[in-house]
């Protein structure tokens, strides 16, 4: 049987390779993760262009996602040194790398990328274009806006992030609502510098069939970016920030008319208590599709350890319905990331995606916790290592501290509660003073 995209294949009750493969990782009943992706609550981002894709499912009753953010840039061009960090956020287990790369030989490092990576990879083609045409933004035709979108997607680019929802209704209300922090997407502010010089629509939304019929071509899925996300506390759930919510739902049930997969971008900077209202009203206003955040960044006031502030957010905003984090490194705001950087970044997330889906029931996430409670009642350390989000740290940790009993670690020695109660448990003398 013949179909476009996984969500063509669900609506015809087709159960692809890519479905049976994200059922046996998730635990779940293949024809229940078969029915959320053809309702768009699950998508499975697979071009069919990527040969070595290890596919992961995203949305509802799934493990949370995290995607690392990557890509050569004026300031730093040297692909070999970029191509490491992708081996590392692979072996550090990221699901997803997004490729953000804006200057020189953008093609040869994004055809790379996915030659190499099992991971899905995304791209902001409107970072390609101002790059790759040399253009001034203003210069830079709607033709050639598309070029770059379908010369993306035929080098095998699993999702794309198109700022669609910044139309000209949305721009009035940036124009005339005051934002501290104004537009802080770079994708949105080059497109609304575009609309705004060329007196024009956004070419992504009023020529969105054209769209959608690449998209459709490669089975490549819509993320649709959020160019009003808030950069600040202060502009949070503003009513920028929610017209064009209401547009990425609009836009979605057309996407799903055409069986194209599709992703909501989120914020952004936000105060805790506004996160759960976030989400709630993201599942609402764009009809249960899967919810991409950048963090959100719980304060403002904490450059140097933004993945902290990313991190809380983003387990707030998972255990609350978000379905994919996006990174947030130590440099954020800053500089650009370096190895040890992204390291912090993937790690921080990690943790939160999984905190978040111990709270939200996903299927097998507490089990991991309890194997590591048994081994750790059982002064198992090597086990613990094995078991540990990051093991090479966990045991540099360890061992960087020698202790009296090799059972024991320096913080509590003999007194480890841990190691007494089980030999006091065997009716053996715990042995304090020796």
């Amino acid at each position: 049987m013949n179909y476009t995209t996984q969500m063509d294949a669900a609506r015809k009750d087709i159960i692809t390779k890519e479905m049976e493969i994200v059922a046996l990782k998730e635990k779940m009943n293949v024809h229940q993760l078969k029915d959320l992706i053809a309702e768009g609550k699950v998508v499975i981002p697979a071009n069919k262009n990527h040969k070595n894709l290890d596919p992961e499912g995203i949305g509802e009753g799934l493990r949370t996602k995290i995607n690392v953010n990557l890509g050569i840039s004026k300031d730093c061009h040297n692909i070999e040194k970029e191509l490491e960090k992708v081996k590392a956020a692979i072996d550090f287990k990221a699901e997803a790398i997004m490729d953000l790369s804006c200057y020189g030989k953008t093609r040869e490092f994004r055809q790379k990328l996915v030659e190499m990576s099992k991971v899905m990879i995304g791209t902001v083609p409107i970072y390609d274009a101002v790059g790759f045409y040399d253009k001034n933004i203003n210069d830079i035709t709607v033709d050639d806006f598309f070029e770059v979108v379908e010369t993306h997607v035929k080098d095998g680019v699993d999702f794309l992030t198109i700022h669609c929802g910044l139309n000209k209704a949305t721009a009035e209300k940036i124009d005339k609502h005051e934002r501290l922090t104004s537009v802080v997407s770079r994708g949105g502010s080059l497109l609304y510098a575009w609309m705004k010089l060329n007196n024009a629509e956004n070419p992504f939304y009023e020529h969105y069939d054209r769209l959608l019929d690449i998209c459709a071509e490669y089975d490549v899925t819509l993320s649709l970016g959020d160019s009003c996300r808030p950069g600040s506390l202060h502009d949070s759930t503003d009513a920028c920030q929610v017209e064009e919510l209401i547009v990425l739902g609009e836009l979605t049930k057309k996407a799903w008319e055409k069986n194209i997969q599709v992703m909501i971008e989120g914020p952004g900077h936000m105060a805790m208590n506004e996160i759960k209202g976030n989400m709630m009203l993201e599942k609402r206003l764009c009809h249960g599709a899967p919810f991409y955040v950048l963090g959100p960044l719980v304060t403002d006031v904490a450059p140097g350890y933004d993945h902290i502030t990313s991190a809380i957010g983003g387990a707030i905003a998972a255990s609350s319905g978000a379905d994919f984090l996006c990174y947030v490194t130590p440099a954020e705001h800053l500089r650009l990331p370096t190895l040890d950087d992204m390291k912090e970044g993937i790690m921080a997330s990690r943790i939160a995606a999984h905190a978040a889906d111990i709270a939200k029931g996903i299927k097998g996430a507490r089990d991991w916790d309890d194997k590591m409670s048994k081994a750790r009642a059982d002064l198992d350390w090597e086990k613990m290592y094995e078991l540990s989000i990051d093991p090479v740290k966990a045991r540099e940790y360890r061992e960087s501290t020698l202790t009296e009993n090799e059972d024991t670690c320096s913080m509590c020695g003999k007194m480890c509660a841990v190691r007494n109660m089980a030999r006091l448990k065997e009716g053996k003398d715990i042995s304090l003073n020796d």
